[in-house]
């Protein structure tokens, strides 16, 4: 799974689903002693005392957050005929509905109920809201964690980051981010201006057929889907990494990925050339 598409929405089910797991520690309901007996010995239960709400509960909060977190970084795997990221999202809710009524049922509610409750209304709120807020769409990875390249139109990778980097181990097309289909000499940037070739540069340094190949990036996750028209992705683009496109595919892109592996790029929309 790459790290770098992972969302915002993405980093909220994560995290609530490391709270239900420390809830499931907590004590279900609270524990009144009565006077003049020595009580020491007595232990609230928590969820771990309770199998069917544990299950129902903690564990299946826990499983879906992981659904959904495996569905987006593969799209296109399914069980029972659903979708991973929808399943996940339906047994959040479910968890949601568990606790809920079990509170309104119970009396002198503990810590492991009250916090479980919170931590799954904010898992199942990341789990539907995601891919319909935009804020949580947006990466997860920041300025203040590891650096990664938000490529912009006209920019340059940083020096080290992004596949396509000049100075790292390229593919023989020729195409380099900044200056599509022309070699450019060793150290230089992308973008920057290079001097005019002298006698020895023919014709032949220019790649041959109308489509000259180029580097882009995407502005969020997308599919990459096989050269066979298979309607399962082989692969995710991710944003802030560089990618080259070796051929035109009717509206879209054949690319190839830092493995090596080529697939069909069908949305196009809003890429950035490097």
């Amino acid at each position: 799974m790459n790290i770098r598409s992972l969302t915002r929405g993405d980093g909220v089910v994560i995290g609530a689903a490391v709270v239900l797991f420390i809830a499931s520690f907590l004590d279900l309901y609270g524990f009144d002693c009565p006077a003049g007996i020595n009580c020491s010995r007595y232990n609230a239960p928590n969820a771990w005392d309770s199998l069917g709400l544990l299950m129902s509960v903690y564990l299946a909060g826990i499983i879906a957050a992981a659904l959904v977190i495996v569905g987006r970084a593969t799209p296109g795997r399914k069980v029972v005929g659903f979708d991973l990221g929808q399943f996940g999202a339906a047994l959040s809710i479910f968890a949601v509905w568990t606790v809920f009524w079990t509170i309104i049922d119970g009396s002198n509610t503990g810590a492991g109920l009250i916090l479980g409750l919170l931590a799954a209304i904010a898992l199942a709120g990341g789990a539907v809201a995601t891919p319909l807020v935009p804020a949580l769409k947006a990466p997860l990875m920041s300025a203040s964690g590891p650096k990664v390249v938000q490529p912009q139109y006209g920019g340059q990778p940083q020096p080290g980051q992004g596949y396509g980097y000049p100075g790292a181990p390229q593919p023989s097309y020729g195409g380099q981010p900044g200056q599509p289909g022309q070699q450019q000499p060793y150290g230089a940037q992308p973008g920057q201006p290079q001097p005019a070739p002298g006698p020895q540069g023919s014709a032949a340094d220019t790649p041959a057929g109308d489509f000259t190949p180029f580097w882009f990036a995407v502005p969020v996750a997308r599919p990459l889907y096989g050269e066979d028209g298979s309607p399962s992705p082989i692969a995710e683009l991710a944003p802030g990494t560089w990618y080259l496109a070796v051929e035109q595919r009717g509206p879209g892109l054949i690319a190839q990925t830092q493995d090596g592996r080529r697939g069909v790029l069908q949305d196009t929309t809003g890429i950035q050339r490097g």
